[in-house]
């Protein structure tokens, strides 16, 4: 009768164990997982954005750079001497 008892104390310190803190940590444990994964995600979208908004500053310099070399043998800058 006495390991009866004892069996059920200790099946129910089990029980209380693995539904109170094994399941609860493996569920907060994927849970910050996939929140860290989601948020690399977000952070390499970022960095090719940032990239594209750079290749396309570059562009926009390259084609003010042929068309002021074009330009710059029309135009003559001088300063006016007092």
């Amino acid at each position: 009768m006495t390991k009866l008892i004892l069996y059920g104390i200790l099946l129910y310190l089990l029980y209380k164990f693995v539904f109170e803190l094994v399941i609860p940590v493996s569920k907060a444990t994927t849970q910050v997982k996939d929140k860290l994964k989601e948020m690399q995600e977000q952070q390499l979208k970022q960095q090719q954005y940032q990239q594209q908004q750079q290749a396309q500053a570059a562009q926009a310099q390259a084609q003010q750079a042929k068309q002021t070399d074009v330009k710059s043998g029309d135009y003559i800058d001088f300063e006016e001497v007092k």
